[in-house]
């Protein structure tokens, strides 16, 4: 008993938290979000709902705009998995006769009949079951369902086939059906404990001008607030009377100086669109199918030309600016060669940790205890000219970068191995300062292992670093001569090795 009421007491603070972070947002007049709702819409999808300004929608799964989004939040006190047959079974969402799946069903009846315009998120702490069948069908950046993927057999045999299977049965639907309900629905998990969420919600309010809490207060108002203006029948906000009601309870404090963010993604962030928080997003999404692009030759056609623009518009009449880098680390590496150490910007990047910080080359003050470079030098063909550098900050890159070279990059003679001298890590890089600084020490030693700048060798880059590092080392692009980087298939999409990506400077190619 002690454990279902604890589950239920946090089980509210989510939920209202969640809640909270799109809410926020209606004071933003940036925001595409223009109304959001809570504990109203279809029945188990009614937690929480969003809605998005035409025009300025993101895109479901098939590519079309998605209006609305409508969540159900499931908080576990304790850690767990779920798998595709839980979908089936009232049990899993505490229900006596309809599942979640019948109720998504319901829900895409009701709203998206075409199965398109609204989406319908199960968000939970407990992680999708890394061995079921349903797992390699989800998108791992949208959370949404890979139709390809799930309808990419013809047969009920296989492991995604069971997967239809179960699902056209429980319903009792047939295959286009199915195809409509599932490209409206998806899946998120969510690491944050209450306390990083409360955090989180302290920057948004900081933003738009609403009171802060102190962390050192054990209540925080905002979880019971929603549930009281519930209890007064007000379940849906829009702008204007979002406002006016979040006055009328003196909930306004002091506005944080709020500057200008630009976006760039390649890929989505299950929970935190840049569009829900950035002025304006470059969005290369549709260029890739999960990490991979779809045609190679974009990297240099299409991407780095509209990467070039975007960024020379928005550094046109700032002198600092901030960049949020949801994208692949050859995009953080051109981004940083576009605004280079000449361009004369100082530049703030959201880096994604744990949570989600600022970094800046001169965030902090520099720590002589941080963590150094290492740097190994391998000799591998004396007769060839190119060197192949892999630069390991968060994971370890060295045997894979060389098997790869080996294998098929005849042409390199030497690898250049850096690491952090307290090893690879996730937390080895400590601030944007820190960044700087590893990304200063990686160019003297590849200038130093290439004897300066030498047009005739191509130093193919390797990286597994914070996209702020990848980016302040593009800055130094100018004195690192020719530079191809490569992209790692790190989800093991395909063959978990190297492609190409994009060559520096592109004028030269």
């Amino acid at each position: 008993m002690t454990q279902a009421v604890t589950g239920r007491r946090a089980g509210e603070p989510y939920q209202a938290r969640q809640f909270w972070l799109r809410a926020a947002r209606l004071l933003d007049p940036g925001s595409p979000i223009i109304r959001v709702g809570f504990e109203s819409g279809p029945k188990s999808f009614d937690d929480v709902w969003t809605e998005y300004a035409a025009g300025r929608e993101p895109k479901d799964a098939s590519g079309q705009p998605l209006k609305r989004e409508h969540m159900q939040c499931k908080w576990h006190v304790s850690p767990g998995t779920y798998g595709y047959s839980d979908l089936v079974n009232p049990e899993f969402i505490n229900a006596n006769a309809r599942s979640l799946l019948q109720r998504a069903r319901d829900a895409q009846q009701q709203n998206a009949p075409d199965g398109t315009g609204a989406q319908f998120k199960l968000v939970t702490n407990w992680q999708l079951d890394r061995a079921d069948a349903l797992n390699p069908v989800i998108s791992q950046r949208s959370g949404s369902i890979r139709l390809d993927r799930l309808f990419g057999t013809k047969t009920d045999n296989s492991a995604v086939g069971r997967i239809r299977k179960a699902w056209r049965e429980h319903l009792d639907i047939d295959e286009d059906e199915l195809r409509l309900l599932a490209n409206t629905m998806a899946f998120g998990h969510t690491s944050e404990t209450l306390v990083e969420l409360r955090d989180r919600l302290d920057i948004h309010f900081a933003v738009v001008g609403l009171r802060r809490v102190p962390p050192h207060e054990s209540a925080f108002l905002y979880d019971d607030l929603i549930f009281q203006w519930m209890g007064q029948g007000r379940v849906e906000f829009e702008r204007e009377g979002f406002k006016a009601l979040c006055s009328g309870e003196g909930l306004f404090g002091d506005v944080l100086e709020h500057p200008k963010v630009y976006g760039v993604k390649s890929f989505e962030h299950a929970f935190d669109r840049l569009e829900d928080r950035c002025d304006e997003v470059l969005n290369f999404v549709p260029v890739f199918d999960e990490r991979f692009i779809r045609d190679d030759a974009d990297w240099s056609a299409t991407l780095y030309p509209e990467l070039s623009e975007f960024l020379r518009s928005a550094a046109s009449d700032q002198l600092r600016l901030r960049l949020a880098l949801d994208a692949h680390s050859t995009l953080s590496f051109a981004a940083g060669s576009v605004l280079n150490i000449k361009s004369g910007r100082n530049v703030e990047l959201e880096q994604r940790t744990i949570a989600r910080d600022v970094w800046a080359a001169d965030d902090v003050p520099a720590d002589p205890d941080w963590p150094a470079l290492d740097q190994t030098l391998i000799d591998l063909n004396t007769d060839a000219p190119d060197i192949a550098v892999a630069v390991g900050i968060t994971h370890d890159i060295a045997n894979d970068v060389r098997r790869y070279v080996e294998d098929e990059l005849p042409s390199v003679g030497r690898l250049l191995v850096l690491r952090p001298s307290t090893g690879s890590s996730s937390l080895a890089v400590i601030a944007g300062r820190h960044a700087f600084d590893l990304a200063q020490s990686a160019k003297e030693m590849i200038r130093s292992a290439i004897g300066g700048h030498s047009p005739e060798i191509l130093t193919h880059l390797f990286v597994a670093a914070p996209n702020a590092l990848t980016f302040f080392l593009g800055q130094q692009a100018p004195v690192l001569g020719r530079v191809r980087l490569y992209e790692f298939d790190f989800e093991g999409g395909r063959d978990r090795s190297y492609r190409p990506s994009l060559t520096l400077p592109v004028s030269a190619r």
